[in-house]
């Protein structure tokens, strides 16, 4: 069977994303915004937080922005950070809050009442593909081995997420175990706020293997402390050359999650203006590329009323999908 819940197809429709835009001027003297506030809302080590801080760090290194700071608030999947930031609209015009896939995801299973149609829409930045990990000494050798053994008890094989039941890192985990050929009904699925909570759950022990997102797994492994089993990308990373991908291993499925910014809503339209500006001139810097590179990201640009209808389509998309699962 091939499933693809990525790139190249029409869950993502990323050809409306990949279009990047490098005519900006990057060598303006002045910075194009004084300073951002960036609300994470997971806790530390996950993907929105690397996102976040990465873009953070290109941002202010090659001067694009003078002054970045950064808040993690965790709870309700997300929802008390969206919720802070819409109640505080007007006090938080200096914020941009990280999301992804998830914000429609938890939107569509009623995890918070609000959906991105609530905040003001700025960026799309970066696609960041999944990964299956183990622990350093696991039996799992291949993501086929975690396979064989699902087919003999899958409730004995617990996979971790740093996403609520029905999120994106159990519906990625729901794909690949569907696209091998299993029920993906039967995955048995544990949820963690963020990654990081993830990650200490597979290094105890408490769960066999963490679906996450590729650029955590990296750094993880990098570390010596986990083992990536598969890639949900079309070919092999070059920050991660040595992990196969789930289609080398015989899973056709495929994925990838964009990141982007929100901010406020009825965030003024000039304020807007600046912080695409900002993102649109980070992708021609070589701090932005550093940080890229680092983490195995996709460059992916889509900025304001194009963001909108990306999610629009999204939402759709990803409802059918959810209902076909089960998870609506």
């Amino acid at each position: 069977m091939k499933y693809r819940f990525g790139m190249k197809s029409a869950i993502l429709a990323m050809s409306a994303f990949c279009a990047l835009n490098f005519s900006v001027n990057t060598m303006a003297a002045e910075p194009v915004v004084d300073s951002i506030h960036f609300l994470i809302p997971g806790g530390a080590g996950g993907g929105w937080d690397g996102t976040a801080r990465g873009t953070g760090e290109a941002l202010t290194k090659s001067g694009l922005v003078k002054k970045a700071s950064y808040e993690n608030m965790s709870g309700g999947g997300g929802g008390k950070a969206i919720g802070y930031l819409i109640e505080n609209a007007k006090s938080n015009e200096g914020t941009l809050m990280v999301n992804s896939t998830p914000i429609v995801i938890r939107s569509l299973t009623k995890v918070f009442p609000q959906n991105f149609r609530d905040l003001t829409m700025v960026a799309g930045t970066i696609g960041d593909y999944a990964a299956f990990i183990v622990g350093k000494d696991s039996k799992y050798k291949t993501f086929n081995d975690v396979i064989t053994n699902f087919k003999a008890n899958p409730r004995k094989i617990a996979i971790g997420g740093g996403s609520v039941p029905g999120g994106m890192d159990h519906l990625v985990a729901a794909m690949a175990f569907e696209a091998a050929g299993e029920d993906p009904t039967k995955v048995k699925y544990i949820a963690y706020d963020a990654g990081g909570k993830a990650m200490a759950a597979l290094l105890s022990g408490e769960v066999a293997v963490v679906s996450t997102g590729l650029s955590e797994a990296i750094a993880l492994a990098d570390a010596g402390e986990v083992r990536i089993l598969a890639t949900t990308a079309s070919e092999r990373v070059p920050a991660a050359p040595n992990a196969k991908t789930l289609k080398e291993q015989g899973v056709n499925a495929e994925f990838v999650n964009w990141r982007g910014f929100f901010a406020a809503p009825n965030l003024p339209d000039a304020k807007r203006k600046q912080y695409i500006s900002a993102l649109e001139a980070m992708y021609a810097t070589p701090e932005w590329e550093t940080v890229r590179a680092r983490n195995g990201w996709v460059n992916i640009y889509n900025a304001g009323d194009d963001f909108t209808a990306f999610l629009e389509k999204q939402e759709k998309i990803i409802g059918d999908l959810m209902r076909k699962l089960g998870f609506l």
